[in-house]
C-alpha cells in the first residue's frame, strides 16, 4: 500500500479532483453570474449576454471533457 492514500494512488485523486472539483467551482461560477445578473437588474437580453461571455471558457473545459468520452480516452 505504499505510495496510496486511502487506496487510491494519487493520480486517481488528482483526476478525482480535477474531474468533480472544477465541475463544482463552474456550478458555483454559474451562480455568481445568476447573482450578478439579479442584482444588475439586467433583464433577459442581458442576462443572455451575460452568461455567454462570462461562461464561455467553461464551454471549453466541459467540451474537453465530452470529447474525450466520446472518443474513449
Amino acid at each position: 500500500m505504499e505510495g496510496t492514500i486511502f487506496g487510491y494512488t494519487e493520480g486517481q485523486i488528482a483526476q478525482f479532483g480535477l474531474t468533480f472539483g472544477v465541475g463544482a467551482f463552474i456550478l458555483y461560477m454559474l451562480f455568481i453570474v445568476l447573482n450578478l445578473a439579479r442584482e444588475s437588474k439586467a433583464g433577459r437580453f442581458g442576462t443572455f449576454i451575460l452568461f455567454l461571455v462570462l461562461s464561455f471558457g467553461m464551454l471549453g473545459f466541459l467540451a474537453k471533457n465530452v470529447i474525450k468520452w466520446v472518443l474513449g480516452m
